[in-house]
C-alpha cells in the first residue's frame, strides 16, 4: 500500500487519483444523506460535518506551521538550543537587518499611497467617458500578470549595457536616455534610487486593483448627491474634494490596507530583479535568504514572526472598516 503515499509510476498515480475521487464521492454522499434528514440529525452535527474537515485542514496547514515558526524563533539556527529573544534582538539591532526594515517601511508607505492615488485619479478621469472600458482594461492588465512575469518585463525595461561604440542598448529606458543624448544608467544597482525603480513595478501592478475598486465606489455614489452638489456650485476639484473622496472613504481604506498587506509580503519583485542585493532587500526576501541560503532557521522564523506581527494590525483595521461599512448600509 506504499503507492498510496508515494506513487512511483503512471498506473499508481492513476489508481491514487481514482481512490481520491471515490473517497470524495463517499464523503459527499454521506454529508448529503445527513442533510436530507434534518429531523433525525441535530443541526450542529450537520454544521460540524460540513465545516469540520475545512477547519481541520486550515488548522493543519496554517495554524500548526505558525505555532512551529513561533517556537523556532526562540531557538538557535539549528533549532537545538533555546536562545530566548536573541533572534529578535539581532533582527532589530543589527545594521543589516535595520536597513531591511527601513526599506520595507519605504515600500509600505510609497506603494499603497502611489497606487491608490494614481488609481483614484485615473478612475475619476475615465469615468463615463467614451472609451471607459478600453481605458480601464489597459490599466487592469498588469494585475493579471504574475509578479515574476511583471518583474522580468521590467528587468528588460531597466536593462543596462556599457556605453561603448557598437553596443546598442536593449533596455527601453536606457535607449530613451541615449536618444535624448544622456548616458545610460544602471537602474537596478545605483542606490538608493534602485529601490524606487523596484517600487514602480509594484505600483504598476497594484494600480489596476485600486482603479477597479475605486471606480465601482465612484459609480455607487447616489446621483441625487451629485446633483445637489452641482446646484450648490461644486465642480471639478471641488466636487472631487468634498463629494467624491468623502463618499468613497470606506473603499479608499480597503484599497490602502489591502495593498499595504500585499506590499509587506513583497518577495517576487525583489527576488527576481535584484535578489535583495544593492540595498534593496526586504523582510520577506531576507526571511527566504536566512531560511534556505544561510540555514539559519531561528533568525528566519523570527523575521517571519515580525512580518506576521506587522500584517495583523492592518488586517484587523481593514476588517473593522468593512464592518462599519456594512453597518452603515
Amino acid at each position: 500500500m506504499t503507492w498510496l503515499i508515494e506513487p512511483d509510476n503512471t498506473a499508481e498515480k492513476l489508481m491514487l487519483m481514482v481512490v481520491g475521487v471515490l473517497l470524495f464521492a463517499v464523503i459527499m454522499g454521506a454529508l448529503l444523506f445527513l442533510v436530507d434528514r434534518p429531523k433525525r440529525i441535530p443541526a450542529w452535527v450537520v454544521a460540524l460535518a460540513f465545516a469540520g474537515p475545512a477547519v481541520l485542514l486550515i488548522a493543519y496547514g496554517l495554524i500548526r506551521p505558525g505555532i512551529i515558526t513561533i517556537k523556532n524563533s526562540f531557538f538557535d539556527r539549528r533549532g537545538n538550543e533555546f536562545v530566548a529573544l536573541d533572534n529578535y534582538v539581532t533582527a532589530f539591532t543589527t545594521p543589516q537587518f535595520q536597513q531591511v526594515l527601513i526599506i520595507t517601511a519605504v515600500w509600505v508607505i510609497l506603494v499603497p499611497a502611489a497606487s491608490t492615488m494614481i488609481g483614484l485619479i485615473y478612475a475619476v478621469l475615465v469615468d463615463r467617458t467614451r472609451y471607459e472600458r478600453l481605458a480601464k482594461s489597459l490599466v487592469f492588465v498588469p494585475l493579471a500578470i504574475s509578479m515574476v512575469g511583471a518583474s522580468i518585463i521590467w528587468k528588460f525595461v531597466y536593462e543596462f549595457r556599457p556605453d561603448q561604440p557598437g553596443v546598442r542598448q536593449t533596455g527601453l529606458l536606457n535607449q530613451v536616455l541615449v536618444w535624448l543624448g544622456l548616458q545610460p544608467q544602471q537602474f537596478l544597482i545605483n542606490q538608493p534610487w534602485n529601490t524606487g525603480f523596484l517600487i514602480v513595478v509594484m505600483v504598476w501592478i497594484q494600480t489596476g486593483f485600486a482603479m477597479t475598486v475605486l471606480s465601482a465606489a465612484i459609480k455607487a455614489i447616489p446621483d441625487d448627491i451629485i446633483e445637489a452638489a452641482r446646484l450648490d456650485g461644486l465642480h471639478g476639484a471641488g466636487m472631487f474634494r468634498y463629494i467624491t473622496v468623502p463618499s468613497i472613504r470606506p473603499a479608499l481604506v480597503v484599497v490602502l490596507t489591502t495593498i499595504a498587506i500585499g506590499t509587506l509580503k513583497v518577495f517576487d519583485v525583489v527576488r527576481t530583479m535584484t535578489g535583495g542585493q544593492f540595498g534593496t532587500d526586504v523582510v520577506a526576501n531576507e526571511f527566504y535568504t536566512q531560511a534556505f541560503r544561510q540555514n539559519n532557521q531561528g533568525l528566519a522564523s523570527a523575521l517571519a514572526v515580525v512580518l506576521f506581527i506587522l500584517v495583523v494590525p492592518i488586517i484587523a483595521y481593514n476588517v473593522r472598516q468593512m464592518r462599519k461599512t456594512e453597518e452603515i448600509r
